[in-house]
């Protein structure tokens, strides 16, 4: 829908041709040069939110390093807000260039960090993407076994060939990939067996509730059963109460995460944020 609306708007001219269109064109250009101008002036930070495993809920697996932006009155904007308007730019590229800059430091400044970070397909060819992420798996051997990658269902069936020969490349040199968001959009079975991706992140709309809606259920069960015979760990996004975590783990689902745990902080409890720290 994001996209069709954003075809829509490029093939009007500024302003549209009705007052809908005039504002959405005008909302997504005000949300463009906000990013631009964080981007610019070094407004960017991480936030961290804790995926804990089902089995001891006390028990952190990994984060997931989450980008945040600063707009003119210094609210921080979380990344939903902006990059359904920039994922198809080269501002894009360069937000996923900073977040990787910023999880890369992070791991390598707490080596007991073990870190996911978003991506999109599309930085895989962006230069400078790459070479943040070939200088800091090549100047800490350690730091590839403790980063994750994520991608998104829906980014990595826009380039599935792309993709699979990116996770080749680096598997071998320890680094994890967890397919973001699946059920979200409209993945191809022969993809999800060529893949191989390790982790599996479950949509959140099958999991907020899922303690009272049998279908939820029905369809989590389904693509736990798919991700275990694929050797793939679970997570199950969006857990927002106790009765949805104990339902999760009940359906086999390996880690969990969401607000009933913990809302992203810039502050995590292992140390101090650190900023856009760069990484060579």
């Amino acid at each position: 829908m994001i996209r069709e609306r954003k075809q829509r708007l490029a093939d009007l001219p500024p302003g549209g041709d009705s007052p809908l269109n005039a504002a959405l064109y005008g909302r997504d250009q005000d949300t463009l040069h906000m990013v631009e101008e964080a981007v610019r002036h070094n407004q960017t930070l991480m936030a961290y939110q804790p995926i804990m495993r089902a089995s001891d809920q006390r028990q952190v697996a990994f984060y997931e390093g989450l980008i945040r932006v600063l707009d003119a009155t210094g609210r921080v904007i979380p990344a939903k807000d902006f990059m359904p308007v920039v994922e198809e730019t080269e501002l894009g590229r360069r937000i996923d260039t900073l977040a990787l800059r910023m999880g890369t430091g992070a791991l390598m400044n707490y080596p007991g960090l073990r870190l996911s970070v978003n991506m999109s397909a599309r930085s895989i060819g962006f230069k400078a993407w790459r070479q943040v992420l070939n200088r800091a798996v090549n100047r800490d051997p350690t730091l590839g076994e403790r980063l994750i990658l994520e991608i998104s269902e829906e980014s990595a069936m826009l380039l599935p060939e792309l993709v699979t020969e990116f996770m080749e490349e680096y598997q071998p040199r320890g680094v994890c990939f967890a397919m973001d968001r699946f059920g979200s959009g409209h993945m191809a079975i022969r993809y999800f067996k060529d893949f191989f991706f390790d982790i599996l992140k479950i949509d959140g709309q099958f999991i907020r509730g899922i303690a009272d809606d049998p279908d939820n259920q029905v369809i989590t069960a389904a693509l736990v059963s798919m991700a275990h015979q694929f050797d793939m760990v679970t997570v199950a996004e969006n857990v927002e109460n106790h009765a949805d975590a104990i339902l999760a783990t009940q359906l086999g689902v390996d880690c969990l995460q969401g607000f009933f745990f913990s809302a992203p902080t810039t502050r995590p409890s292992w140390g101090q944020f650190m900023g856009a720290r760069q990484v060579g």
